[in-house]
């Protein structure tokens, strides 16, 4: 059993332990640590704004809400000014690697945005160095000066072996052993095989056992409504994939919790306006209702935080209060942690944000110390920031391409033929399989051009089998050059798309000198590049500095005149998603799953 972290600085001692002092403080009896006064609070409880508050503190807890001026000790007091103090967020659903940076650094962003506590799936870093990478990010977190908890990954690898090569291997048992021995992993991730699922796929059912054995809950990941009460059934009990109001109303009736996932509106990440429509078109109650970010690189980490998805659903119709009880108190409840943190209730942590009229946080307090302060971090959150947990060093060697690399770029037909072609199209989660009837023309350049088609390959990195798969893209949008990324989900081998080899090779060459990265390759040049060298999905610098990166990036990227964007393109080898994908072992017919060869007869 892994011991519980020492305390440190913004550390909050157990409830149990600070019962007698809390009680003391909130009955007049003993000095609070500090005093919030001069606020409105913003009641998740009673979803409504209590006017002339003060909060007492005490071990980073709250002691209790008063009238406003009637603390008259001499601990140190703040004047709020009549802001609007609430709980810290609570986002119920993310990927930390989506975002690429370390959990230390995801907490600078996060508190900057009135979030001070997550609940993440490591099931990238669990794709690529299975329990052992779990484990380091966990350690990670320890570190990270932000309420992280895990749902533990479920899907490991996302599909056969017989359909892709992973790095890690996760059974049942290994899961078992995860919530054995780490306290924080309270939910089993989304159980992404949701096929496998419901057609009573042993292994997936056991893994799902391992979490109900606990009484940890099970989180989900669906395509169709034809699935829902078979999955249900399952034991799976919430689910980010509700894409639109009518499958987010079979699930809510099916029993589970379903969280509207807001995303900047350019990328694949933002079914909250059709998915919302349960509520403010059907009637059905928020009571079972999150809102969750799911996935956001560096760059819209900083502008589109949970904060930023509560103002969208209050902007379609929600009532402000509802709508950050949603991103509070709702998903709290959900994983049981509604006596910790949510609420203004008494013995709660005082993670709390100061927010404007139009819910932008201000401050930030994170167990009751101050580390946000009129948008800026402070001093204590510089300091903590600037000791981050340094991964060991297997993790920055992930990325074996195999060598010699073999051809990336299939052999010309030499006729007439069909093309298994991998549509792609906006916002980039949905792949489309077109039959293409190809009639090849003298060279590979033109016959590209005259059927807007552009090269894909897929290329092992795990030093298992050293497989190259090949492909083709339709409506890609490629002008020149090549894109390459070793984020390709959820086996992560690298991706790679170009309109000729050399460019494509180049590419390759950069990503494994970085063990590991996205980058965009112009006339035989790199012209930007996000390194990510640890597992190759994170970065080890500070958040802010990563966001730089990627904003070059996206600028390069559509300079390319890529039609979807890259984390769009990350997800072209995602296995379980419809209709088509490109492994490292071939083109997937993700409905039937089944290899299909690139070429057909005519």
């Amino acid at each position: 059993m892994t011991e519980t972290p020492p305390l440190t600085r913004f550390s909050v001692e157990p409830l149990g332990l600070l019962t007698r002092r809390l009680a003391a403080v909130a009955s007049g009896r003993a000095e609070p640590d500090r005093v919030l006064t001069g606020a409105r609070l913003l009641s998740t409880y009673s979803e409504r704004i209590l006017p002339d508050r003060e909060v007492w503190i005490a071990g980073g807890r709250i002691a209790a809400v008063k009238p406003a001026g009637t603390y008259t000790g001499s601990a140190p007091r703040q004047d709020l000014g009549g802001g609007l103090l609430a709980p810290g967020l609570v986002d119920p659903h993310l990927h930390i690697e989506s975002s690429m940076v370390t959990a230390c650094a995801y907490a600078e962003a996060a508190l900057l945005n009135g979030t001070t506590t997550i609940v993440c799936d490591s099931h990238e870093i669990g794709n690529v160095l299975d329990a052992e990478g779990i484990a380091w990010m966990l350690e990670d977190a320890r570190a990270a000066p932000l309420n992280i908890y895990l749902t533990v990954p479920s899907t490991v690898p996302a599909t056969s072996p017989a359909l892709e090569t992973a790095g890690g291997d996760l059974d049942a048992a290994k899961i078992a052993a995860l919530f054995d021995t780490w306290p924080e992993a309270i939910g089993l991730g989304e159980k992404m095989d949701f096929v496998a699922v419901c057609e009573g796929d042993p292994r997936a059912h056991a893994i799902i056992a391992a979490a109900l054995e606990r009484g940890r809950p099970v989180s989900g990941h669906i395509y169709g409504r034809g699935f829902v009460a078979p999955y249900a059934a399952s034991g799976v009990t919430d689910t980010h994939e509700a894409i639109d109001r009518d499958i987010a109303d079979d699930l809510l009736e099916a029993g589970l919790w379903i969280y509207l996932r807001g995303g900047p509106p350019t990328t694949p990440w933002h079914s909250l306006p059709q998915a919302i429509g349960t509520i403010l078109d059907y009637g059905a109650a928020a009571k079972r209702v999150c809102v969750c970010t799911d996935d956001r690189d560096a760059q819209d980490l900083l502008a589109f935080g949970l904060d930023w998805v509560v103002r969208e659903a209050v902007r379609m119709g929600i009532p402000k209060v509802q709508a950050w009880a949603m991103g509070s108190l709702h998903p709290a409840t959900r994983y049981g942690l509604d006596g910790e943190i949510g609420g203004f209730g008494g013995g709660r942590r005082a993670d709390l944000v100061l927010l404007d009229d139009d819910l932008v946080p201000h401050s930030t307090w994170y167990g009751g110390q101050p580390v946000v302060e009129d948008r800026r971090i402070t001093p204590l959150l510089e300091e903590a920031l600037s000791r981050p947990y340094r991964y060991p060093a297997p993790a920055y060697a992930t990325v074996h391409l195999p060598a010699p690399l073999p051809p990336l770029i299939p052999e010309l037909p030499a006729g007439p033929c069909r093309v298994n072609a991998i549509r792609t199209t906006l916002p980039g989660i949905e792949l489309t399989h077109e039959l293409v009837a190809l009639n090849p023309e003298a060279d590979w350049p033109a016959t590209l051009a005259a059927n807007d088609l552009c090269f894909v390959a897929v290329i092992e990195r795990h030093a298992r089998a050293g497989n190259v798969a090949h492909g083709l893209l339709r409506a890609f949008g490629l002008r020149r050059g090549a894109v390459a990324s070793s984020v390709g989900h959820d086996s992560h081998n690298v991706i790679v798309a170009g309109l000729n080899e050399a460019d494509m090779r180049i590419a390759l060459d950069a990503v494994s000198a970085a063990q590991g990265g996205v980058c965009v390759v112009e006339d035989g040049a790199v012209v930007a590049m996000v390194p990510l060298p640890v597992a190759g999905l994170l970065s080890d610098k500070r958040v802010t500095r990563v966001a730089e990166e990627v904003q070059v990036l996206k600028q390069a990227w559509e300079r390319a005149g890529c039609t979807i964007p890259y984390m769009g393109f990350n997800l072209i080898p995602l296995s379980v998603i419809p209709e088509i994908r490109i492994t490292d072992k071939g083109l997937v017919l993700v409905p039937e799953m089944r290899l299909v060869p690139l070429f057909e007869p005519a």
